[in-house]
């Protein structure tokens, strides 16, 4: 089989109709359609069961958007991956397009262009930028479409819609379940370049989203619990050293997100999940450290110093914001790209 599609629904009814549809679309006779229902309580299950008998469909336990999409590449038997989310909904060519580019063996993951379902002409995400301390942002978020006409290489796919090779898949262990939900897409994307692969964003394939910016306490839980995870657990130990500096600057910022927020116990709850969890990232993080054919310094590269606080902040702040903390982060990043 050339590709499986797998798309992992929580209570999606409202979405799935006009999201399968547009697969079964371009499905091609190689191809396969897969959706995962995370024990939905809305009938989801029941629908694809009943109207689209020529997917796969696998009910299960919820345990998040990782464990979902790890469950539905178990069941895979198309060489290649495509993950895509219920309320995605996937333009003509846009499955080939995301296909075609891991026809070369450097690529390791693509990454769509996704608009605004609410406004077609808008970006959503073109892949996501990622700051060197882990925090992930919508590349090109609001800008004309127009404006990521060109592909190319990007630091991290969007988990909305992207497409990799089922063998790199399985080597690196999937997504890492104990993320659940939010970052889970980050951080597959930085063992991906650990083992040395591109991430490739491809303007031809065009996907609408509906996406709207929201931060909830417990979605900035996620956010933030995952992020300091991930950076536990694929780092070097040398890096989160010249690292320091730079790490206790991006948390005196979430902090203050938090508080402004009117979250304050999130941080103080992450760190001790993280805490609880140790043994666990442990052992996570001596698998991932054997497994690295590259350097942290290359991985690096590919990561920004500049935050884009214009997504979570209002225009003023935002710019206020940039003027005193990006001198900041431009110094304490110079040790950081030294790392092993």
């Amino acid at each position: 089989m050339r590709a499986s599609i797998i798309v992992v629904s929580y209570n999606s009814i409202r979405y799935l109709p006009a999201c399968l549809t547009a697969i079964a679309a371009q499905l091609g006779a190689d191809d396969e359609l897969i959706v995962v229902d995370n024990a939905s309580t809305d009938g989801s299950a029941a629908y694809v069961a009943r109207v689209w008998p020529m997917a796969r469909l696998l009910r299960r336990a919820n345990d998040g958007y990782a464990g979902g999409n790890n469950a539905g590449a178990a069941l895979a038997r198309g060489d290649l991956l495509v993950v895509l989310n219920p309320d995605a909904l996937v333009l003509p060519g846009a499955l080939d397009a995301l296909l075609a580019p891991l026809a070369d063996p450097t690529i390791g993951m693509t990454t769509a262009r996704i608009l605004l379902s609410t406004d077609s002409a808008r970006i959503n995400t073109s892949g996501n930028d990622v700051h060197f301390t882990g925090l992930a942002y919508c590349r090109g978020a609001g800008a004309q479409a127009q404006a990521v006409d060109d592909s190319g290489e990007v630091a991290a796919v969007s988990g909305a819609a992207f497409a990799m090779r089922r063998t790199v898949f399985h080597e690196l262990g999937g997504f890492d379940a104990a993320f659940f939900l939010y970052v889970e897409d980050t951080d597959l994307s930085w063992r991906v370049r650990m083992r040395g692969l591109r991430i490739w964003y491809t303007a031809a394939a065009r996907v609408l989203h509906r996406y709207t910016m929201r931060m909830s306490s417990q979605k900035l839980r996620y956010i933030e619990r995952n992020r300091l995870r991930m950076l536990l657990q694929n780092l070097s130990a040398r890096t989160l050293v010249r690292m320091l500096p730079a790490l206790l600057l991006t948390e005196g910022l979430t902090w203050g997100f938090a508080l402004l927020r009117g979250a304050p116990l999130t941080k103080l709850r992450v760190y001790h999940e993280l805490w609880c969890a140790r043994a666990a990232i442990g052992v996570s993080r001596r698998r991932i450290q054997h497994a690295r054919r590259v350097p942290d310094r290359i991985v690096l590269r590919a990561m920004t110093s500049r935050l884009a606080f214009e997504q979570v902040a209002d225009q003023r702040l935002a710019r206020v914001a940039t003027l005193l903390v990006a001198p900041l982060f431009w110094l304490v990043r110079l040790p950081v790209w030294g790392g092993q």
